[in-house]
């Protein structure tokens, strides 16, 4: 039910651009949500229309639809902007202190993009009719009393640096389950659970199949746990498993 109003509205949010002559777009996607609409885009022939989350790698999304005669710069569209925090001297905190802030003023998760953690405190990505209102209400909150709050043009982004480290993980099958198993540190039966509660993603696709095999150049994302990119087979050990090169987001 909740596939079918993603959709619908989707399909409205195009007519709507096509009949109005004028930019729409819809909240924030997450990750389930953007390969579905990226497959409903498909299906449907749908030109004039852009998923983007403020930055190349973006894992929350909001589908842009313009008319024909619009050629549409997302940064320069005054869809997304940045509410930008500057912590005071030594606090830090991690992407869930600052998701609880936004949770705990009321501001629902669909009107807010990716979290960008940094060292001095974070950009979050936001539609620009909230922007305003989200820097406001968090400058309320205690944990925020000392920062500094702005709201930057989504240009003005501060670029997540991309970290990696290669492992290897030694798996009885490239079976998805088994493999999630090993990269979420978990048992067997925890890792089809996972994947059952809809928190694990192959090439930006959620899976919930157990059975799925799994490929290498495959991008695997659980929430809560990482992104992963398998990157080689090395071998077989002596009783038969395999030894895969993975690529691990840190």
């Amino acid at each position: 039910m909740e596939d079918k109003i993603l959709l619908d509205k989707i399909l409205d949010k195009a007519k709507q651009s096509e009949s109005k002559g004028k930019i729409e777009n819809t909240d924030f996607l997450d990750m389930y949500q953007v390969a579905l609409a990226k497959k409903f885009i498909v299906q449907n022939k749908m030109n004039n229309v852009l998923l983007y989350g403020g930055y190349e790698n973006a894992e929350r999304k909001v589908a842009i639809f313009y008319p024909n005669n619009v050629e549409l710069d997302p940064n320069d569209s005054e869809i997304l902007e940045i509410v930008r925090i500057k912590l005071w001297k030594d606090e830090k905190y991690t992407h869930r202190n600052y998701l609880g802030g936004i949770i705990k003023i009321g501001m629902k998760r669909e009107k807010i993009g990716d979290i960008l953690v940094a060292e001095d405190g974070a950009d979050i990505i936001v539609k620009s009719e909230t922007a305003k209102a989200l820097a406001q209400e968090l400058a309320t909150l205690t944990r925020f009393q000392n920062s500094q709050i702005s709201v930057e043009k989504i240009i003005n982004i501060r670029q997540p640096e991309i970290k990696v480290e290669e492992v290897d993980i030694i798996v009885p099958s490239l079976r998805l389950d088994s493999v999630v198993s090993d990269l979420a540190k978990t048992s067997r039966s925890k890792a089809v659970e996972i994947l059952a509660q809809e928190r694990v993603f192959v090439n930006g696709q959620n899976e919930t199949k157990p059975s799925k095999i799994i490929k290498i150049g495959d991008i695997i994302t659980i929430r809560g746990k990482g992104r992963f990119v398998i990157k080689e087979m090395k071998g077989n050990t002596r009783s038969g498993r395999n030894i895969l090169l993975v690529e691990k987001y840190v």
